[in-house]
């Protein structure tokens, strides 16, 4: 729950256990899992931010798995008209822009990257509700790249954290992994780098020290990448700030890097918490709050799926 920009409570319920046997989402039994846990953690959510009146019901309408959405659609229009509010359909990469600013104050433009298992996305945020869409992968999404990487390195799912803690121990100048560039766009791409750890390995399985080193070599040079093409964009459109979003900006290499390199160029990198990282509502209930208040300037508008490729509201 969310006042006034002040985070009064966030209750998060993973689904990263029942995933991981399939070293991914399962759509089906994702729905399943929302519909089972969503009314207990709406129920802990509002007895930990404690007595207060409820003036609007805030739901993610997209991008995202049909199934969990429609779970989430449904259970906040149920709600929101029991207590007689306004139910607010979300877009998912919005809440990622502003999950920092429930801890920072911004200065706009800001420049945002939100990098998670399904999106890397490079986002203009010129104020709260006004987005340009700069770039995007091309292929593997960032934390779609660590999962596929992670299989190849005999490593668990989510392959993010597992990489992210073998790294901490290994070189990351151990093996020269390129760093995609995609030059003349402000796009991404992966499926490179992915490539050519596969190519290194040999069909090999990495231990000990070796494993170390590749994870330490794999993240430097994903985090190389998307730290580069962030700052060079903070610096063409003038931004004030860069913020990182998704469940790719908890990876330790990635905040310190962005962190800096952004301030070495002039910027304030503003980071969420890693509990602000990964998908939550907290910051789709943010989101809506900052619309919601705009009084009148709240616009539901078609799922990110039904939009221009570069373009989401």
């Amino acid at each position: 729950m969310v006042e006034n920009g002040r985070l009064r409570s966030n209750v998060v319920s993973s689904q990263t256990a029942l995933h991981a046997p399939y070293r991914g989402v399962v759509p089906e039994l994702a729905a399943r899992g929302h519909l089972n846990n969503l009314m207990p953690a709406v129920a802990r959510a509002l007895k930990d931010a404690g007595p207060g009146k409820i003036g609007a019901v805030a739901y993610t309408r997209g991008p995202g798995l049909m199934g969990p959405l429609l779970v989430g659609k449904v259970a906040a229009q149920t709600l929101a008209r029991l207590l007689g509010v306004p139910a607010l359909g979300v877009n998912h990469l919005e809440g990622h822009v502003l999950a920092a600013e429930l801890e920072h104050t911004l200065r706009w433009p800001v420049m945002a990257l939100v990098v998670s298992g399904g999106h890397t996305d490079l986002v203009l945020a010129r104020a709260p509700g006004d987005y340009r869409v700069l770039g995007r992968t091309r292929d593997d999404a960032a934390g779609e790249a660590y999962d596929k990487v992670a299989r190849l390195f005999g490593l668990g799912y989510p392959g993010g954290p597992e990489i992210d803690r073998r790294a901490a121990k290994g070189n990351p100048s151990a093996v020269a992994f390129p760093r995609p560039s995609m030059p003349g766009t402000w796009d991404f791409s992966f499926s490179g780098l992915k490539t050519s750890v596969l190519y290194h390995l040999k069909g090999r399985v990495p231990k000990g020290r070796e494993l170390h080193d590749l994870c330490a070599s794999f993240q430097e040079a994903a985090a190389e990448t998307l730290v580069d093409k962030t700052v060079a964009a903070a610096r063409k459109f003038k931004a004030k700030d860069i913020v990182l979003g998704g469940g790719v900006a908890a990876n330790s290499r990635l905040r310190a890097l962005m962190t800096e390199r952004g301030e070495a160029a002039g910027f304030q990198v503003r980071l969420p918490a890693r509990v602000l990282c990964t998908d939550n509502a907290a910051m789709i209930a943010h989101a809506a709050g900052r619309r919601f208040a705009a009084k009148g300037a709240w616009k539901a508008g078609p799922c990110d799926s039904a939009l221009p490729v570069r373009s989401w509201k």
